[in-house]
């Protein structure tokens, strides 16, 4: 009872954050940067990441099984997977673009697992004699973990895309006009003019710069995770064939969640290679990954909509 208690009181408090850290990242898209608020949602993001880690915790002792056992105690999972991706560069003292795909990743997922659509789903039950098993653990982490890491990638993917594809600055645009109206005017006049034109110049320059340097590390960090993600993903598959294999004497059958895992793992595969050819990468490989992040969701919560086949233990009730 305690437990339960407690488990309670650290889900109200972590969607009252939630709330909280939504509406300041919402305040910061309409209004210029402010130190106060970026300090305030990363001490949130912080407190989330306790919060979550207690919540599991909790859950583990009364329930005596690893919280992974149906929907509601995965998305906490994979909040908890997203707050940790996060609270990685914070603890190394370094910031980078991952964060603004991290922290609203781990906000809506534990706003939506801990908001009143799942509430039939808190209630934890007796496992089935298919989850009584150790494989539980180092199967359901490793997916989640492969998801959250693999989603994270493809939203940098996503972000790639779109800053590629924007409007090119045009620096020397329309340059025999520029000539023209510099002879038009007199010595004074024409100084004036050409250090106009050229501190305008340096000023898209670094602005051509900063958006180069953006989309390099935008790169730099989606690969990278997603090849963190396809190795949690891969370990996942396999740690799952063998359970399968001692639960229902077969490592593979092929039901939806089966087989969607297997084309999620595919379309990752094939961005991978797509990296190791100088050809295809950059837009061609982001595009790859941008296709994934929607199969992901179909793998991993589209498939729990319909509730049949060998993975339906944490389906909706409809």
């Amino acid at each position: 009872m305690i437990f339960l208690t407690f488990e309670h009181i650290l889900t109200h408090i972590s969607l009252s954050i939630v709330s909280v850290l939504i509406t300041i990242y919402l305040i910061t898209l309409l209004v210029d940067e402010i130190v106060e608020l970026d300090n305030s949602s990363e001490k949130g993001m912080i407190a989330i990441f306790f919060c979550i880690t207690g919540l599991l915790i909790t859950r583990w002792i009364y329930s005596r099984h690893f919280p992974l056992s149906d929907l509601y105690e995965s998305l906490i999972f994979l909040s908890w997977s997203f707050s940790m991706i996060h609270m990685v560069p914070y603890f190394k003292k370094h910031k980078n673009n991952l964060n603004a795909i991290t922290a609203p990743s781990a906000l809506f997922t534990q706003g939506f697992a801990t908001s009143g659509l799942l509430t039939e789903m808190r209630q934890s039950a007796v496992l089935v004699p298919a989850l009584q098993s150790q494989w539980l653990m180092m199967h359901v982490s490793m997916m989640v973990l492969g998801y959250a890491a693999l989603l994270c990638g493809s939203l940098l993917s996503v972000a790639f895309l779109v800053i590629t594809f924007r409007k090119d600055i045009r620096i020397f645009g329309k340059s025999n006009y520029l000539i023209n109206e510099l002879l038009s005017f007199d010595e004074s006049q024409y100084i004036n003019k050409r250090n106009n034109i050229l501190r305008m110049n340096s000023l898209l320059s670094d602005r051509n710069y900063h958006k180069y340097q953006l989309i390099q590390q935008l790169d730099y960090w989606s690969y990278r995770v997603i090849s963190l993600g396809f190795i949690f993903l891969t370990i996942g598959i396999l740690s799952g064939a063998v359970w399968a294999n001692e639960a229902w004497g077969s490592y593979w059958n092929w039901d939806p969640k089966e087989t969607w895992a297997f084309i999620t793992w595919t379309i990752f595969a094939i961005y991978l290679h797509t990296r190791t050819n100088t050809n295809l990468q950059g837009a061609n490989s982001a595009i790859v990954a941008s296709m994934g992040f929607l199969i992901i969701w179909i793998c991993y919560f589209g498939v729990n909509l319909l509730g049949i086949g060998l993975h339906s233990y944490g389906s909706f009730n409809i």
